[in-house]
């Protein structure tokens, strides 16, 4: 099943994918039963916003190989964790901005995970319990301010730096996923989640053990090689198979 969050007439709801149409639900949020009510809205009638809303968004560093070796670092022993702040959320459609004190920002194509129900100390095999579902993510990052800065806070923080979307996509297996990201309709970067070196179990039960999880947080859990530079002007697709397709504009 895929949840969408929608606007329509200033009014902003979340609905079910129904081929090509979207029929809104009776629950403010997408935690529950998710019963239908009303006649369905055509795609093109409703603006499409991130699929959540986070409390908080929990970014994993170098968890694909050959991502920390393009960049010259070592792979970590265990999850490399940063925060990103809520602030920093856009939607399908969005616009990524370039902030002034940076001279090179980059794309970082990712698969996220929504949290469904709060968990602590989850063991890995557990993860299906308490995980809603899997949508798209773009990590962006300032990347001359995280060399300078030596931490993460700053070149991830920035307001827009988080794109996610179209959808969350309950119904799908995340442990083979083709992702592609596009600029400017070229390919930049393809991998598998196959190749994440820690998958999706291990990483909800790592976070887990540092901090309790409540419904709607996002863990990124990484991108592949082939990160790259930003320039205004640019078209950004992160495509993941089975879920779809989070386009980003970026202006600076």
């Amino acid at each position: 099943m895929k949840i969408y969050r929608f606007a329509h007439n200033g009014d902003v709801s979340y609905g079910v994918a129904e081929g090509r149409r979207i029929r809104r639900v009776k629950e403010d949020n997408p935690f529950g039963s998710l019963s239908s009510t009303g006649k369905p809205f055509s795609f093109d009638d409703v603006e499409i916003l991130s699929p959540i809303s986070p409390g908080k968004i929990i970014g994993v560093g170098r968890n694909y190989v050959a991502h920390a070796r393009e960049l010259g670092n070592d792979v970590p022993r265990e999850p490399l964790l940063f925060l990103k702040p809520p602030s920093s959320v856009v939607g399908p459609g969005d616009e990524v901005f370039l902030p002034a004190s940076s001279k090179r920002v980059d794309y970082e194509g990712e698969l996220a995970i929504v949290i469904g129900t709060n968990c602590r100390d989850v063991e890995a095999e557990d993860w299906p319990e308490y995980v809603l579902g899997f949508t798209c993510a773009n990590d962006v990052t300032a990347r001359d301010l995280q060399k300078k800065d030596g931490q993460f806070t700053r070149a991830k923080g920035f307001d827009t730096f988080c794109p996610l979307g179209p959808c969350i996509e309950t119904e799908i297996d995340p442990s083979d996923l083709r992702l592609r990201t596009r600029r400017n309709g070229a390919v930049v970067q393809e991998g598998r989640t196959s190749q994440m070196i820690v998958e999706v179990g291990g990483l909800l039960a790592f976070v887990s053990g540092v901090m309790t999880l409540e419904p709607g947080d996002v863990i990124l859990t990484g991108t592949p090689a082939g990160v790259g530079p930003l320039a205004d002007g640019d078209r950004v697709e992160i495509e993941i198979e089975g879920i779809g397709t989070l386009t980003s504009t970026v202006v600076g």
